[in-house]
């Protein structure tokens, strides 16, 4: 009874629950169908559409905002189901269908009482400042405002979303000021992001309050070199931490160990120089991701990291671990997925244990010095690696063929390894997913099966094979390749490849958009299956330094016959015309200087192709007249036509059509006419030089660009024109230019070059050059500069300084050599200054050439010259200057010629005193003139040390004594001029010495023996002919000599021509 009352209650129950179960399944189902038709409340449509009209809609995005259909179904918008309310607004930047708004941001968010998530990232709001009103949405939970282009301060209305839980105001300029301090007031927030918001200053500590924060951005900002904050470390809840490129410095606060649930921190790119990596981080058990790159960190990497089990990613690049192997523990992070160390000051042979890494996707060893050990067999067994850089790091011996068991890698850099090799290629083709591949440098002349193998890689996008000394292809092994469409980039320059490389190109893809041939060994016409390159959008270097190799014309594209040699010049064999061009109709950079090439278009030609990139013909023949074509190629942004045998004026237009060029080069033609304010135009780099222009200063105005070139032209006039800020590099040399410097310049501290040489400008040196502390050369050379040289002593970057042919007064400053350090040429010559040269000239390590010639300099020579290492030991060239030097007699314009010259020049002055002996430490001086002096005393006996000196001038002083023996080791001086001094004795032997005219030796009384006609006291004369003529005995030893001499040469001719003829008779 009692079991079945139960029986039926149960049943009863049962029936009841599946009631209420049918009634909620009714009430769920008719709300799910009541939020597909929600209607949202009219006054937040309203609201919404308001909203809307503050917008600039360029693409009509929002058109689903109508006022007839409901809010909640428009683009962006999310409603509460049960109430109808706006909840959602998201018009972040759509990448999908490229939508940016524009505008303003209307108040009538503020009938959207219950807006919880509000994202208006990747915007352009241009430049205006966060709204106030933002601030009253207080259902506020996220808030999300990057990359919109706000600026000014942040308002500290915002302080009152007590609700929010996420703010990113990442990417916006808020003009350096500090990190609001009210931020620390949102106690909900659990995500802080506000990189690259160009915030300074201290980090506030009220950010300390955010206890609940799980991921806190920093990074990108200037936080002025001050240490990372330590109540950082009272953020328990942070999970990532990023304070990248955040000017941090100083020691890593050992607060930090407290965030024991971080999975990721990032402190790359700080300063923490000379600082270990701290030990504390291999306590952050949690930590998946740690980048330390380019933060300064040195010594060894702490074995405490070997505890990050749980560790994906290490980047450790750009550190100093001063030379010690790569740690063994790391072979011990088996989660490892991407580990990163190149340029770290690495040494050693790669660790073995690094083969236990098997989920490593990337491994970056790149630019460290593994000391010529081969590349580790076992990275062919990491069988997941994409990317595999191994670049400039040392390598050696040949590449190990287990790199082909590498079937996922799409990225391979063996770059730079130039004692690594390869005979066989064939472990290549296994590598199917290869998306990268370079192996520039290395030595592949044994692999005579490359192009067989590279075609096996389907999905190559990017080849470089440069100076790899290539074998030629065999025409054999195109039967092998397979045409795809994946490779676009292409870099076989510096080979020494011939013209039968292009049937392999032709066949090896259709689809490339650049291709670098240059400095090769091509020749002859270019197949008809070159053609097919129609996707060609660059040809970036891909005929330079074709000029040398004196060889029949290599065109672009054609199908044309070799040229026939048509005369000298290889412009004359070299032209380019229409055909070249026919398929290029992607073109977007054509890059054919340095080649000579006759451009042969007809001026009316129509381009298939619009450049948006870079148009070179430089050193091509492409004038006289200006090609009206080129007018068609308004969407440059960089132009050089220099020394394209232009000449007359540039086109009316010229000027309007290319306004929107960043780089233009026109120097080294004839073309003339004035110039128009550039200053309208967006140029940033101009090169005008040696051409005709003329211009007075009310007519002309430069740009505020950052490369100004005039020089070697006609302007004139004050150089109050020339002025503009955001300058670093101004030659206006070799002008009609007046007057004194103006001022407007001392702002420029980005200004690196100052050329105004051979001008006509006066007055004094302005002290503000003073305040250019980037400038590394400065030429005011050939003016009429007057009175004494102010002080450069903060200008420490100064590698020239160029204050020849003016007329400076004073005495040398002593700041040159205490100030200046990294001096390479000081060129003084020519003025008037006085006094004695100051000894810390001799702190002038780098300099290569020390002109001081032609002044009223007094004193004697400083006996510690030899401090000047530059000149005591080969430290290498004198980089890229041009300079005029008197060189062998000759003042000669020095440029490229430059480099390796040492040169002293303290000539025409009024020097007394002996020739210090420690000169003779300046064994890489080439030329030494101190002519025209008061030199007393003898020569040093050492001189001859100086075995590099190739002019030699010590004329017109009063030098006495011998001519020391080791004069005759001076192997290669080329000119000598030792006249009118008091020298006597005899004259050294040697071959160098003897070959000089007697007239290098004139007006020295005291001096005999060849080349001079006076003998030596106890000798004969010596004649015209060279031959002393001694006393009667002596004169019958030297006959008797003589007679011997003459009849062993006889002998031995008779002797060989009888042997030759019996030799050949026995023939």
């Amino acid at each position: 009874m009692f079991f079945s009352i139960m029986s039926g209650g149960s049943m009863h129950s049962g029936l009841v629950g599946l009631v209420c179960l049918a009634i909620a399944s009714a009430i769920c189902c008719s709300n799910v169908g009541s939020s597909n038709n929600i209607m949202c409340l009219e006054s937040e449509r309203h609201a919404l559409l308001q909203f809307k009209q503050g917008l600039v809609d360029d693409s009509n995005a929002l058109a689903s905002w109508k006022s007839e259909k409901a809010c909640c179904k428009w683009r962006g918008i999310a409603c509460n189901n049960q109430t109808g309310h706006v909840i959602i607004l998201d018009l972040s930047y759509s990448y999908y269908d490229s939508t940016k708004w524009r505008g303003e941001i209307s108040p009538s968010l503020l009938e959207l009482p219950y807006l919880n998530y509000l994202d208006l990232s990747y915007n352009d709001f241009g430049g205006m400042i966060i709204p106030k009103f933002i601030g009253s949405l207080s259902q506020l939970k996220e808030l999300k405002l990057a990359d919109a282009n706000f600026s000014g301060p942040v308002p500290p209305q915002l302080g009152n979303l007590s609700n929010l839980h996420t703010l990113d105001l990442s990417s916006n300029d808020f003009e350096g000021m500090m990190i609001p301090k009210f931020i620390g007031s949102l106690s909900q927030l659990k995500e802080l992001k506000l990189a690259d918001a160009n915030f300074s200053g201290p980090v506030p500590p009220q950010l300390g309050n955010l206890s609940n924060l799980h991921t806190l951005d920093l990074s990108s900002n200037d936080f002025e070199g001050m240490m990372i904050p330590k109540f950082i470390g009272s953020l328990s809840q942070l999970k990532e931490l990023n304070l990248a490129d955040a000017n941090f410095s100083g020691p890593v606060p050992p607060q930090l160990r407290n965030l024991s649930n971080l999975h990721t921190l990032d402190l790359s790119s700080n300063d923490f120089e000379g600082k270990m990596i701290p030990k504390f981080i291999g306590s952050l058990s949690q930590l998946k991701e740690l980048n330390l790159a380019y933060a300064k960190f040195s010594g060894p990497v702490p074995p405490q990291l070997g505890n990050l089990s749980n560790l994906h990613t290490l980047d450790l690049p750009s550190n100093d671990f001063e030379g010690m192997m790569i740690p063994k523990f790391i072979g011990f992070l088996s989660q490892l997925k991407e580990l990163k160390l190149a340029e770290a000051n690495f040494s050693g042979p790669v660790p073995p244990q690094l083969e236990n890494l098997t989920n490593l996707h990337t491994l970056d060893l790149s630019s460290n010095d593994f000391e010529g050990m081969m590349i580790p067999k076992f990275i062919g067994s990491l069988g997941q690696l994409k990317e595999l850089k191994l670049a400039e790091a040392n390598f050696s011996g040949p590449v190990p063929p287990q790199l082909g068991n590498l079937s996922n890698l799409h990225t391979l850099d063996l770059y730079g390894n130039q004692v690594v090799s390869s005979e066989n290629l064939e472990w290549l083709s296994h590598l199917s997913s290869l998306r990268y591949l370079n192996m520039s440098w290395l030595n592949l002349s044994e692999a005579v099966n490359w192009p067989e193998s590279l075609s096996k890689l389907t999905l190559l996008r990017e080849l470089e094979l440069s100076e790899c000394n290539l074998p030629d292809v065999n025409p054999r092994s195109l039967a092998f390749i397979n045409s795809s469409t994946s490779l676009q980039l292409l870099d076989l320059s510096y080979n020494s490849l011939n013209s039968s490389i292009f049937n392999w190109i032709a066949n090896v893809s259709s689809n490339f958009v650049h291709i670098d041939l240059s400095s090769n060994q091509l020749e002859g016409g270019i197949p008809k299956g070159f053609q097919n390159l129609c996707s060609l959008e660059s040809l970036t270097n891909c005929l330079k330094t074709l000029r040398t190799l004196l060889k029949p014309c290599l065109v672009l594209r054609t199908h044309l016959r070799p040229w026939p040699w048509q005369g000298t010049s290889f412009g004359d064999r070299c032209r380019i015309s229409h055909a070249h061009f026919l398929n290029l109709s992607r073109l977007q950079t054509l890059d054919i200087s340095g080649n000579r090439f006759s451009i042969n278009l007809s001026s009316d030609w129509n381009p298939p192709f619009q450049l948006t990139g870079e148009l070179d013909m430089s050193s091509c023949k492409v004038g006289p007249a200006f090609p009206k074509w080129i007018l068609t190629q308004t969407n440059l942004f960089r132009l050089s036509l220099s020394n394209a045998g232009l000449s007359g004026s540039l086109p009316h237009k010229f000027w309007d059509l290319f306004s929107g060029l960043e780089w233009l080069d026109l120097s080294m033609n004839q073309i003339h006419g004035k110039l128009p304010n550039l200053s309208l135009t967006s140029l940033s780099e101009v090169g005008l030089s040696s051409n005709l222009f003329i211009s007075r200063c009310h007519h002309f105005l430069l740009c505020s660009g950052i490369c100004i070139s005039r020089a070697n032209n006609s302007f004139s006039g004050p150089l109050s024109s020339f002025c503009a800020l955001g300058i670093w590099y101004v030659d206006i040399s070799k002008n009609l230019l007046s007057r004194e410097l103006p001022n407007c310049w001392m702002q420029c501290q980005e200004l690196q070059l100052l050329n105004l040489g051979k001008n006509k400008l006066s007055g004094k040196i302005p002290s503000w050059l003073g305040n250019l502390q980037s400038i590394g050369i400065l030429r005011l050379h050939d003016n009429n500069f007057s009175g004494e040289l102010p002080s450069l002593e903060n200008s420490t970057q100064l590698l020239m300084v160029d204050l020849g042919n003016n007329k400076l007064s004073g005495k040398i400053p002593t700041w040159i050599g205490q100030s200046l350090p990294n001096l390479v040429i000081l060129r003084l010559r020519s003025n008037e200054f006085n006094g004695i040269i100051p000894f810390s000239l001799c702190s002038l390590a780098a300099i290569n050439v020390l002109d001081l010639s032609h002044n009223n300099i007094s004193g004697s020579l400083p006996h510690c010259l030899n401090n000047i290492t530059a000149l005591a030991h080969d430290t290498g060239g004198s980089r890229s200057f041009t300079v005029e030097l008197v060189w062998k007699g000759i003042e000669i314009e020095f440029g490229k010629n430059l480099d390796g010259m040492r040169s002293i020049d303290i000539s025409s002055n009024y020097l007394i005193g002996e020739i210090p002996p420690s000169i003779a430490s300046m064994t890489e001086l080439k030329s030494l003139n101190l002519s025209g002096n008061k030199l007393t005393g003898k020569l040093p006996k050492d001189f001859g040390n100086m075995k590099m000196l190739e002019s030699l001038d010590l004329s017109r002083n009063r030098i006495s004594g011998q001519i020391p023996t080791s004069f005759a080791s001076l192997n290669f001086l080329s000119v000598l001029d030792l006249s009118h001094n008091n020298l006597s004795g005899r004259i050294p032997s040697g071959t160098q010495l003897q070959g000089f005219n007697a007239s290098q030796y004139m007006g020295n009384r005291g001096l005999c023996g060849p080349p001079l006609t006076q003998s030596c006291p106890g000798e004969g004369t010596v004649q015209d002919d060279g031959i002393t003529r001694g006393t009667e005995i002596d004169n019958k030893e030297q006959v008797s000599d003589g007679l011997i001499n003459l009849g062993f040469f006889i002998s031995a001719v008779l002797g060989f021509v009888t042997g030759f003829w019996m030799v050949c008779g026995s023939l």
